[in-house]
């Protein structure tokens, strides 16, 4: 079962499918915030009732369908984000959690009373140690460059950083094999004679005054800057994207997610579907989806929208 928008309870639907059927579960459920956003309300009768009574018996049934490598992310606000990490860590394992995952959400909007919410909560949790991570890298940019003091090569026109090729306290982890004189410097290296003539004689060192070499490290050979857990870089709802539809998630944000946490052909399953953003993000990636929802209208919109993928 997969590709297809299934509209029901997704507890129901959730026990329908087979034991370690999906690669990557999304969900972003309802936060508990006593608002009725038209489509639905979100309102529970306390927090014990939303995290034990509504979230956690969900959460068994997707560590049952979970593949041994998946991984689930769970999208909260805040406020509510300890109660679902509880019901997560019971039913996932505190080991097995991997990351809080900060994104700022923007809205200006004046609070009096208390600092003003710039962000969401991601957790993320795998169902065992064999999980899949394909760790992203943003391009480096201008900003990366000055902060990093980068520079031009001269002969090539290159930009670069440079990293010590020494050991600054060389008894604390002593290799004697790599302690040789290099330009007048007797040091503990970082590599072999060999390969210090080698960056030498290719142009990969940068001398100080001293005469005390650094390696140059090509940006353009470089992976570029990891993406880690603190995401600013991904806006809110914007221009043609916007649909009819409340709590909406960027595209961008759902393909940084299914790009990090499954592989091409994997199945990405949103039990909490909304306008299925995570279905329009794994078609583009060349991923299979399901999506669930209560709501036939999300269904509607969903399959309207596809024509606007390119």
């Amino acid at each position: 079962m997969h590709n297809k928008f299934l509209v029901g309870d997704n507890l129901q639907l959730l026990s329908e499918i087979s034991d370690e059927y999906c690669d990557l579960i999304y969900m972003d459920p309802p936060y508990n915030t006593g608002r009725d956003f038209g489509e639905f309300e979100d309102k529970f009768k306390s927090m014990k009732d939303y995290s034990q009574g509504f979230l956690l018996p969900r959460f068994r049934q997707i560590h049952r369908i979970l593949k041994n490598s998946g991984n689930i992310v769970v999208h909260v606000e805040p406020k509510n984000s300890h109660y679902v990490r509880f019901a997560l860590d019971e039913v996932f394992g505190i080991k097995n959690f991997r990351n809080e995952i900060a994104w700022k959400t923007g809205g200006n909007a004046k609070n009096k009373k208390q600092l003003g919410r710039h962000h969401d909560t991601l957790l993320v949790y795998s169902k065992s140690n064999s999980f899949t991570f394909n760790p992203l890298y943003l391009p480096y940019d201008e900003e990366y460059k000055k902060k990093s003091s980068a520079k031009q090569c001269e002969e090539t026109g290159r930009w670069y950083v440079t990293t010590a090729l020494h050991n600054s306290q060389p008894d604390m982890n002593p290799r004697l094999n790599l302690r040789y004189e290099w330009n007048g410097h007797e040091k503990q290296w970082y590599c072999s004679t060999a390969r210090m003539k080698f960056l030498h004689d290719d142009n990969r060192l940068k001398y100080n005054k001293r005469g005390i070499p650094r390696i140059k490290r090509f940006l353009d050979e470089m992976d570029g800057i990891p993406i880690r857990d603190l995401w600013l870089d991904i806006n809110q709802i914007q221009g043609n994207e916007k649909l009819p539809y409340p709590t909406q998630k960027p595209v961008e944000l759902l393909k940084r997610i299914i790009k990090i946490y499954s592989n091409e052909q994997e199945l990405v399953l949103d039990p909490f579907a909304g306008s299925g953003t995570v279905g329009r993000a794994a078609i583009e990636l060349n991923r299979n989806w399901l999506l669930f929802d209560v709501n036939p209208k999300g269904k509607d919109i969903f399959f309207n929208s596809l024509g606007e993928i390119k």
